[in-house]
């Protein structure tokens, strides 16, 4: 199994939220794409950007500049909706993420229901996937989610890890080892379904090692917490930081298993 898992994580910056700073006060400062060009140079392997219905962060016109001028994958968080797909095949970004919204939550609140809204997802993921657009669902880590991201011709799941990172954050431990289980079992299913497995939502410094440690994962996407530690330490630092952190995990996880085999 280990050589068909990827020897390197790479790190997903989602720069939304310099978009959320940028419109509390309206005009054009903080920008989104400045913050792509700094992740690049500090190690980002690509730019996440989840343009909602309600454009409370990114705007359309972020979306054509990121994918301009910008010289990382670009991938696109969108809801399943005939609006959003239209943009989608417009701008043609590198991934498009498949994400469940509601216009009054906070932030993403769960997986998308893959296998629930199996008929209303299979022509989306079709359309994106005819038009070279790699498709990626984000899923809890539950095998029937996993099956019918297969089903639906998905090559891509992201898994959620909020509950794992909230379990950690409330230091419920017990609770907190149970979604790491969880996590785990899931990216070992879904790479065994020949699928490629991300994770992300609510990674922290402090969360992230356990997840980046896992061999089947491919990609991390991490970025409200990259934003705010910006704050205190500058956004390259902070994604020097993190993107640190997942390789020394990866790479203590690699020698413990060489030296167990």
């Amino acid at each position: 199994m280990s050589g068909n898992l990827p020897p390197y994580l790479r790190l997903g910056v989602n720069i939304d939220h310099v978009a959320t700073i940028r419109n509390a006060r309206g005009g054009e400062h903080p920008d989104p794409v400045r913050a792509a060009e700094l992740a690049a140079a500090a190690g980002a392997d690509g730019i996440t950007a989840h343009l909602r219905e309600d454009r409370r962060h990114i705007r359309d016109a972020d979306i054509a500049r990121l994918k301009d001028l910008v010289g990382l994958p670009l991938n696109l968080e969108m809801a399943a909706t005939p609006e959003m797909l239209d943009i989608a095949l417009r701008h043609r970004p590198h991934a498009c993420c498949i994400v469940p919204e509601r216009r009054e939550e906070v932030t993403t609140e769960g997986g998308l229901d893959a296998a629930g809204l199996h008929n209303h997802l299979k022509p989306i993921v079709d359309r994106l996937r005819d038009a070279g657009i790699r498709v990626s669902l984000f899923i809890n880590a539950d095998t029937r989610q996993l099956e019918a991201a297969v089903s639906l011709g998905a090559p891509v799941v992201e898994l959620h890890t909020g509950a794992y990172c909230d379990a950690a954050f409330a230091r419920e431990n017990a609770k907190r080892d149970a979604e790491l289980a969880r996590l785990a079992n899931a990216a070992k299913e879904g790479a065994a379904l020949g699928l490629e497995v991300h994770a992300g939502h609510g990674l922290t410094f402090d969360t992230v090692a356990p997840v980046a440690a896992m061999p089947e994962l491919a990609e991390l996407n991490i970025g409200h917490f990259l934003i705010g530690e910006a704050i205190f330490i500058g956004l390259e630092g902070s994604i020097r930081r993190m993107r640190a952190v997942m390789d020394e995990a990866r790479r203590a996880a690699t020698e413990g298993r060489a030296e167990r085999a």
